[in-house]
């Protein structure tokens, strides 16, 4: 990697696709940290709110008609309260959205979801953001495999899944969650596997000039 250089990548991913399993192996292979739920915990213990109210709003819009209006309002780049409304989603988002921009100033990364990418955008860090996505057949049998459910139960889960992410990424950014121009390469896991996908990828990081 480029001295003094982080390298950051964010993934935006639909349900079943392997997204995290994309990050899990990616950030193995270049030897740094994978970020998942894991930004949770770390954000409790920074903010010391229970874990528990950042489970309850992960990646789920919050309820402000003015987020809804305008989308964000690049409010993410705001410090977070520490009055009344300090569990209020919005705020719990703030706080995430703070650690986010530690954490990629402080080492290289991967960091999955949350709106990760459109955070460090505003923040001006270099970032490499990508999305993952596969057919719905592909999906389903993931999910199936992974969650250990019926077919009819993994496409419910999909549906519902993307539909959180979709409404959240659009409240907290005012953009579509799917949109090709947000990311700098979309990956379609479809008929490709991890080892492929991990290439394809770490040839595109080498492009972007950093050094692996």
């Amino acid at each position: 990697m480029e001295e003094n250089k982080n390298l950051v990548i964010t993934i935006g991913r639909q349900y079943g696709s392997g997204g995290r399993m994309t990050g899990e192996k990616l950030a193995k292979e270049l030897g740094i940290h994978f970020y998942d739920e894991e930004i949770l915990k770390i954000t409790s213990e920074v903010s010391a709110i229970g874990e528990e109210y950042f489970r309850l709003a992960d990646e789920k819009a919050g309820n402000n008609l003015l987020y809804k209006i305008v989308g964000g309002l690049r409010d993410s780049l705001s410090a977070p309260s520490t009055r009344d409304d300090i569990v209020s989603r919005d705020n719990l988002f703030r706080f995430q959205s703070s650690v986010i921009r530690d954490l990629a100033k402080e080492e290289s990364c991967i960091i999955a979801g949350r709106c990760a990418d459109y955070v460090l955008e505003l923040a001006q860090i270099d970032v490499i953001k990508l999305f993952v996505y596969a057919d719905m057949p592909t999906r389903i049998k993931r999910v199936m495999e992974v969650d250990g459910v019926d077919e009819k139960e993994a496409a419910k889960r999909i549906k519902r899944i993307d539909k959180e992410r979709h409404d959240y990424y659009k409240y907290y950014t005012g953009r579509d969650w799917e949109n090709m121009a947000n990311y700098d390469l979309h990956i379609n896991t479809t008929k490709i596997d991890l080892d492929q996908l991990a290439d394809l990828v770490k040839y595109y990081v080498k492009l972007r000039g950093y050094k692996i």
